[in-house]
């Protein structure tokens, strides 16, 4: 039979890859839009011991469906003091099974079913006017795409089997010796590290054993190889962040480091003990199944994925009695936490236990929008490439945008029933104020975006750099403890021109620059002027209503009541 290696192996292949990992993407998003924010609350409080730590590692991981975003989040709590370091390195194990979890589905026999799947919940996607409906759908097709990439990956390797010098070369890669053994599992964690994400080189591994291109113990290697793979993904990843950061890095690294040295010399005898398993599972994973004339596994992608869960499984019961080495150990990386990059996806003041006192929830609001602010104010500093700016915008951003969303929530939990109608309307305008806040964050982040994507020749920066001056000022009237130098004649002698100036400026550059660099810098320009519309309203709507005086007469009310419930012949203070 003549294959053709483009139409039949290339194209189902790459497409099926892609597909898979496009899936596994939008999963993540779908379920992480859904659920991080409640997951990170739920954390929060059930993370407390380490055997608590591991059981929500590993149920949160489970459900959100990537190791990453519960390293950030994990993180996040750390450096805000919710989370030790101790409970915290426990969730790192849980996460370690929890990204098993996503194996066990890849295991499903779907196949062909994946396309049906992804185009209902395409369309229940596109149609959807609720944006939980359209989370969940996009969660559903990730979930229907990953079956149909695989599918359309193991129907596009079958045909190697046909092609001596392939089969040739993979035999060179059978798991039958512990040469050959220490060969899958290297290979595995080098292409595991190259496309970072150990599902897609599992999925790409069942695709291969599911299609008898490899046996299925040697598939087995390649999954634990592709553990040992994210380890190195986790250090490159770490190398820019912050102590913390690195900690939980280095925590992952460790687990599953020793995880595999202590497998390897045990690899042949689980072998055995799987083969047993799998009676449970279905039978032999080396004997084939006809399907349409050809000859299949499908067997093998449920021993990868029921090993990978076993692995992990069996790390963290064996390394959980000695997380209070790993703490030990892990809390000298570093000899200093204040050279900490800041997280500001966790709120610092909003204090759940102040819910209930106004006359102390409403200050803690004030001081996180105003840390909010501060955090907004940081994207100048990036788009002047300042060393103490944070490295990512959009990881920066992604941070301040939990921190708008917590605010909002916390403040509006606030707004009870029975309070009178100025403590209300004190808390429609703090809800207002991190609105106008979140707005101007985000305006900030566009002016970041452009300035740091553009290269400026000399007397387009000149105008840059006088606009960024002039958001400085700005910003000023709002955030009076912003960090920018005074400048060093008098006040009443600095004079920064208008937008429209600026605008004129950058329309007479002509030759002096690109079209590409006036547009870049007429965009910035117009971020620039909803920012500084953004804190005129922030100005206002901190005077539109005189707090100072709400609070003190909330404070007068509170001191009040328990003496007017003492007397019975008195009623509680009503509201006014």
């Amino acid at each position: 039979m003549d294959i053709d290696i483009f139409k039949d192996i290339l194209v189902p292949v790459i497409g099926g890859l892609g597909i898979f990992m496009l899936g596994l993407d939008f999963m993540a998003n779908g379920i992480q839009a859904l659920s991080v924010n409640r997951m990170r609350a739920f954390l929060a409080k059930a993370a407390g011991t380490p055997i608590k730590g591991v059981l929500a590692g590993t149920l949160i991981t489970g459900v959100i469906q990537s190791s990453t975003a519960m390293s950030v989040m994990v993180v996040g709590l750390v450096n805000a003091g919710v989370i030790a370091l101790r409970p915290a390195i426990s969730v790192i194990m849980g996460a370690n099974i929890g990204t098993t979890l996503g194996n066990g589905l890849i295991a499903l026999p779907l196949g062909p079913l994946g396309l049906i799947l992804a185009g209902v919940f395409s369309l229940i996607y596109c149609f959807a006017k609720s944006e939980k409906v359209k989370n969940i759908a996009l969660a559903g097709m990730g979930f229907a795409l990953i079956f149909y990439g695989l599918n359309l990956m193991t129907g596009g390797l079958r045909p190697l089997r046909n092609l001596p010098e392939v089969m040739a070369l993979l035999q060179t890669l059978t798991a039958d010796s512990y040469l050959n053994l220490l060969k899958c599992v290297f290979i595995a964690a080098g292409v595991t590290a190259m496309i970072h994400s150990s599902s897609a080189t599992i999925g790409i591994v069942m695709g291969l054993g599911a299609a008898g291109i490899l046996d299925w113990t040697t598939a087995v290697a390649f999954s634990l190889g592709a553990d040992l793979g994210t380890t190195i993904t986790s250090w490159m990843a770490s190398l820019n962040l912050s102590k913390n950061a690195k900690r939980t890095a280095y925590a992952h690294i460790s687990f599953n480091i020793i995880g595999v040295c202590i497998t390897i010399p045990l690899f042949f005898v689980s072998m055995q003990v799987l083969e047993w398993a799998m009676q449970f599972f279905g039978g032999d994973p080396a004997i084939p199944v006809i399907v349409d004339g050809k000859e299949t596994f499908p067997l093998v992608p449920v021993a990868v994925g029921l090993y990978s869960t076993f692995f992990n499984v069996f790390n963290t019961l064996l390394l959980f009695p000695f997380i209070g080495v790993f703490e030990r150990v892990l809390s000298r990386v570093g000899h200093t936490d204040a050279e900490d990059t800041e997280d500001f996806s966790t709120p610092r003041f909003l204090d759940r236990k102040l819910a209930g006192d106004f006359a102390k929830a409403v200050p803690a609001v004030q001081q996180e929008t105003a840390r909010h602010l501060e955090a907004g104010a940081m994207f100048l500093d990036i788009a002047r490439s300042s060393k103490k700016a944070p490295s990512d915008p959009g990881e920066h951003y992604l941070a301040t945008d939990i921190l708008s969303r917590d605010i909002r929530a916390y403040t509006a939990e606030l707004m009870k029933e029975d309070l009178p109608y100025e403590q209300l309307d004190l808390i429609a305008s703090l809800i207002e104020e991190a609105d106008f806040t979140a707005a101007l964050t985000e305006s900030m982040h566009q002016v970041a975006r452009r300035v740091r994507r553009e290269k400026f020749s000399g007397p387009a920066q000149a105008i840059v750099d006088v606009a960024l001056s002039k958001l400085d000022a700005s910003l000023r009237e709002i955030l009076p403890t912003y960090g920018v130098s005074d400048p060093k004649v008098p006040a009443g002698h600095v004079n920064l021109p208008e937008v429209e100036e600026l605008r004129a400026r950058t329309l007479a550059l002509g030759p002096n620059a690109g079209a590409a660099e006036r547009g870049t810098i007429l965009a910035l320009l117009g971020s620039i002027e909803r920012a500084e519309i953004l804190i005129q309203r922030i100005d206002a709507e901190r005077k539109s209503v005189n707090r100072q005086s709400v609070l003190a007469r909330a404070s007068a009310r509170k001191e009040a009541r328990p003496h007017a419930m003492d007397d019975p012949g008195l009623s509680p203070v009503p509201a006014e």
